[in-house]
């Protein structure tokens, strides 16, 4: 009996001393997994600058960086850098070529390059590259590549990695970002780095978003900004605003769409075939369309009914359509610009009710998980390939339409791992971050009739496209076009340093994601302008790390000096090129305000009207002769005199 209860007392006491350790183990566990919850910052890998998005702005930035000796890593989260130059955008959004130059340049002159070096100079492929403005998806990808490539001593990539704008994924000490969390989409696994300075180079704003740096989406109205084009607008294409325009405000997002590459090369043609989650009731309304020769431009204003009628009578016969400005075959749902190669950068039509933008069901975007948005892309890849589809095979359609439109299909040679098709939606508009420069419709838009938009001191790039949003919301009875579809004229600006710079943060640049309204940000959209202040935000970060000051307080004529070395333009001139022996000299006295005027006109004698305004800027009675003293020769004493 004695060795029985001795047994138990035994048993107890190793009983107690398990229970205790276990529970010691288990407090242990829970202690490390609160400090992995409360910080998840392990294992970090240190750069000089850490890029969010292997788009066109981020890989500026870390090839300006590598020119000023600083290391970075982009982090991209696709399988592939290059952005949607890389996904289909091969005709190069800008109005006026020359107005931005730089790493921009430098790109089209390596696509152009890119077609000498394999098909010769006076191919047909150079030709149809307009000078390295017109590429297919893959060159993009291979020149970018090669510029990455000439610093790899400098730059890291990294794909497959996400970064999920929230802000357990963002460390911040003092006002700086010291580290982030990205998961590797490869494994499931989460990385930390560390960095100086970080770049947010996603077309969403989801870095800055989730160092909670303050944003806008929608559209603001036209009693904030007194902005042309603002709020609710149905506007004919080319033509007057109409009926339903009210210009409020509203949380209303443009559409998005894939820009497709498409050919009419039978040898290299993929017909689409009928996707698996087909609805023909979705593009029922392309029916009339056709039939009847309805469109969105300013045309339509003079299409009777009788025109429509006579339309519907000859495409019975199997005739082509007669209205004015009316699109036929493919053409009717995407607007192609023809690349190398019989391939086609094909947007979105413009002149359309129905194309291969999604309004409406893409608001959420900006703001929501890469869970939804992969979903969303999901859905947009089948609704596109679905029209084409229809409009190529529905019998309702004329039978000459659907023949026309037959013509055209996928590239087989381009995004050969993604069935052809491209691999990122075009986000024109996600976030747009509020920085210490807020870009509005008239920072790009002429204070006097012929005279330059207002002039920023602190500009790092000039740049040039319309005032332009696509669509925020489907068809509606009546209507002459969708809701916000519009475009107005602007002129080359200027564009200040602050548009990508935080009032909070010290160490983050948001070259993509910038500070405007939305008819302000629908100008600066253009994957040119992000390549220039991609390259600014590089050099800018660089200087930064070096003087260990803010990014809001280097000093603004450094950065200027700095891009201008890298053949950058601040201010644009008609008559003065970066290759110009005067090209510094003439944008920095331009951006001090002594050449106001689109031609800097070296060659011309001083007058009164010229000494008068240069002595106003200077402070200084300047000494000339009449009809004798040059503008050039002028400029240049006041110039040495300022350095």
């Amino acid at each position: 009996m004695q060795t029985v209860k001795t047994f138990i007392r035994i048993f107890n006491i190793l009983l107690l001393i398990i229970l205790l350790s276990t529970k010691q183990s288990n407090a242990q566990n829970s202690t490390l997994k609160s400090a992995d919850q409360k910080e998840d910052f392990i294992n970090s890998t240190h750069f000089d600058l850490v890029i969010v998005g292997g788009n066109p702005g981020g890989i500026m930035a870390a090839i300006a960086a590598a020119r000023m000796g600083k290391s970075s890593v982009i982090l991209e989260r696709t399988e592939h850098i290059g952005g949607l130059p890389a996904n289909g955008l091969g005709a190069t959004d800008i109005a006026t070529r020359g107005a931005t130059t730089g790493l921009f340049k430098e790109f089209t002159q390596n696509v152009k390059q890119y077609y000498v070096n394999k098909y010769g100079k006076d191919s047909e492929q150079v030709k149809l590259c307009s000078d390295g403005y017109h590429f297919e998806p893959s060159v993009a990808e291979v020149v970018f590549g090669k510029m990455l490539m000439e610093f790899k001593e400098k730059i890291t990539i990294l794909k497959m990695r996400q970064f999920d704008a929230e802000p357990k994924n963002v460390k911040i000490q003092n006002n700086k970002i010291v580290k982030i969390l990205v998961t590797n989409r490869n494994n499931s696994s989460k990385e930390t780095y560390e960095g100086k300075v970080f770049i947010d180079a996603t077309y969403e704003g989801d870095l800055s978003a989730a160092a909670n740096v303050p944003f806008r989406v929608g559209r603001e109205g036209k009693n904030e900004f007194n902005e042309v084009g603002a709020g609710r607008v149905y506007k004919y294409w080319d033509g007057p605003e109409g009926e339903g325009t009210t210009n409020q405000a509203d949380n209303a997002i443009q559409a998005y769409n894939y820009r497709l590459c498409l050919t009419d090369n039978p040898s290299n043609r993929l017909m689409v075939t009928r996707p698996a989650s087909y609805n023909a009731k979705e593009y029922q309304s392309l029916v009339d369309d056709v039939w009847s020769g309805r469109h969105t431009g300013a045309e339509m204003q003079f299409v009777t009914q009788k025109m429509q009628d006579e339309n519907r009578r000859r495409l019975l016969r199997g005739d082509t359509t007669t209205i004015p400005g009316d699109p036929w075959g493919i053409a009717k749902i995407t607007n192609r610009v023809f690349l190398p190669n019989q391939k086609t950068d094909a947007n979105n039509q413009h002149l359309a009710f129905i194309s291969t933008d999604l309004p409406e069901e893409n608001w959420p975007w900006p703001t929501l998980s890469w869970v939804w948005r992969d979903k969303f892309a999901e859905r947009l890849k089948n609704y596109t390939l679905g029209l084409i589809y229809f409009a190529q095979n529905n019998s309702a359609l004329p039978a000459s339409f659907r023949k026309a439109a037959s013509e055209w299909g996928l590239a087989k040679d381009e995004y050969v791992d993604n069935e052809n098709f491209p691999r990122q939606v075009y986000v024109r508009e996600g976030r747009r971050m509020e920085g210490l420069y807020f870009f509005t419709a008239q920072d790009a838009t002429p204070v006097i009739s012929g005279k330059r938009p207002p002039l920023h001191s602190s500009s790092v790039t000039s740049s040039h496209y319309a005032l332009d949003s696509h669509a925020v919301r489907k068809r509606e009875e009546g209507k002459i076009h969708l809701d916000g579809f519009i475009s107005y004229p602007s002129d080359v600006y200027t564009v200040p340093y602050e548009v990508m710079i935080s009032k909070e943060v010290d160490n983050l640049i948001f070259p993509v994601p910038l500070s405007g309204s939305h008819i302000g940000f629908s100008t600066l959209r253009m994957e040119p302008c992000w390549m220039a202040l991609g390259q600014a935000a590089g050099i800018a970060s660089a200087i930064a790390i070096e003087e260990h000051l803010k990014v809001r307080n280097i000093d603004r004529v450094k950065l200027q000096d700095d891009l201008l070395n890298q053949g950058a333009t601040l201010i644009y001139f008609k008559d003065v090129v970066p290759s110009d022996p005067d090209f510094i000299m003439v944008q920095k006295m331009g951006l001090l305000g002594y050449l106001p005027n689109w031609n800097a006109n070296l060659n011309d004698f001083i007058n009164a009207e010229t000494i008068q305004l240069w002595e106003s800027v200077s402070g200084k009675k300047l000494e000339y002769l009449q009809g004798k003293t040059l503008r050039k020769d002028l400029l240049s004493e006041i110039y040495k005199g300022l350095n």
